[in-house]
Parts: structure tokens; sequence; C-alpha cells
């Protein structure tokens, strides 16, 4: 299934428009620099942008923020998880806090679910 424009489109301003979180992150993941892994970093899939995926371990990385707390988000990110899970990836999510200060403990939850 090819990825509509408007997708590409937006994975592409949201390339460039990074939170703190996200940059401190792509900077420890890009380049195959965890344990040389790729990860693509705000990659379409379908009609959903993934803040960062691995192909070969069908894994996606979200990193959210305070608007993940509301309900309706909430309920969004569920059905979205749970479409994307049916398709064979696994979800990883984070809070932009956590990554901000907590980076060690992120880091080894992703080295435990390669």
């Amino acid at each position: 299934m090819a990825v509509p424009d408007h997708i590409l489109s937006n994975a592409r301003k949201l390339r460039i428009q990074l939170t703190d979180a996200e940059q401190l992150l792509w900077s420890l993941l890009r380049d195959r620099r965890f344990f040389g892994v790729k990860f693509r970093r705000q990659h379409p899939h379908d009609t959903y942008i993934l803040d960062f995926y691995c192909h070969s371990a069908r894994l996606a990385v979200e990193l959210d923020g305070g608007g993940h707390g509301e309900i309706s988000q909430k309920v969004y990110d569920n059905e979205r998880t749970k479409v994307l899970e049916n398709e064979g990836i696994r979800i990883l999510r984070f809070w932009n806090h956590e990554v901000l200060n907590n980076l060690d403990d992120v880091l080894a939850q992703l080295y435990l679910n390669p």
C-alpha cells in the first residue's frame, strides 16, 4: 500500500521540527549508533508516522508529550497501536520527560526489546 502524499509531506516537516526528547534519542539511534541497529526517524507507515522505526526488528519507538495524556489522544493511540501490532509491529512508548530525565532506563528498555 502506497503512503499518501500528505503523510509523506508531514513526515518531512516533522523531521525538521524535532522535540528536545526526539533530538536527544535520535542522536543516539542514528547511523546505527545503538548496537549497529538501523532506525528511521519520522517513518511513514500507511496513514501513520512512527517517531522511530527499526525495520529489521519491526519495532516502533514513540515519544509522547503532554497531549498524549488527554482521553481522546489515548483512545487514538490505543487504536493506532492495535493496528500496528496486528501488522506485526511492536510499539514501545516513552514520555518525553523519561527520555530527558531517565535516558539510561529508556535505552535499557530498547536494548531488552530487540
